[in-house]
């Protein structure tokens, strides 16, 4: 995307043309658990769990606290 289009986008829009493919499907793979986890285990275990796991606490918080900013994949 050319710079002059990215300035046209509203703060915090997040499109396809941003956003990076993931790389690291372990972390993925242990987000999936925790997240899946949160119903029966409560949040604070599945972040602890996520510390445990030394997944990046930016990403902990993102996943569990913001659902709606996870990645589709």
């Amino acid at each position: 995307m050319i710079m002059n289009e990215m300035r046209d986008l509203a703060p915090g829009a997040v499109t396809a043309a941003t956003r990076r493919q993931r790389l690291d499907h372990r972390t993925r793979d242990l987000v999936n658990q925790a997240v899946a986890s949160v119903p029966t285990l409560g949040l604070q275990r599945a972040a602890e769990f996520l510390a445990t796991m030394n997944v990046p606490a930016e990403v902990a918080v993102r996943v569990l606290v913001y659902p709606h900013r996870r990645r589709a994949n």
